[in-house]
């Protein structure tokens, strides 16, 4: 037997499909309910960052900085309760982003949901949770693929 992984999107290729559709849907959904597609990669970043996922946090850094996104934003994504950088909405849909990813830990926190309810509209709340499932999906897809990252 191999020690090199499995790459799950081409080992079933319908289902790495159906997970492309979702994220489409996902991006359809946050343009659709006012969420800049800079600010968008910045939650997809934060999520990767949780879950060490090298490859899609290269990906959407560089993302967020081709659609706009400040180097200072993305430099202080880690630590983003610190800075001044960030709305009160872009720290809501933060916080609800980080929550998702982190539902193992407990349920999503009802200070950080009744935040979200009170600074995002309904369609931007479901936008930011739908974005979570799937940066979520495609982080597992990453690692557990062992996509390369390197130079």
């Amino acid at each position: 037997m191999s020690n090199e992984r499995v790459n799950i999107g081409k080992a079933a290729p319908a289902l790495y499909q159906a997970v492309v559709e979702l994220d489409r849907l996902a991006g359809q959904a946050l343009a659709a309910a006012g969420i800049a597609e800079g600010f968008s990669h910045l939650l997809r970043l934060r999520a990767s960052q949780i879950n060490g996922c090298a490859f899609c946090i290269r990906l959407h850094a560089r993302d967020a900085l081709g659609s706009g996104e400040a180097a200072d934003r993305l430099a202080v994504l880690p630590a983003w309760r610190e800075t001044v950088y960030f709305t009160a909405q872009e720290r809501a849909a933060l916080a609800l982003v980080e929550a998702v990813t982190m539902v193992a830990e407990g349920q999503v926190e009802e200070a950080v949901y009744a935040e979200a309810a009170a600074q995002l509209s309904a369609a931007q709340i479901a936008a930011v949770e739908w974005l979570a499932v799937v940066i979520n999906s495609w982080n597992r897809i990453a690692i557990c693929s062992r996509y390369p990252v390197g130079p």
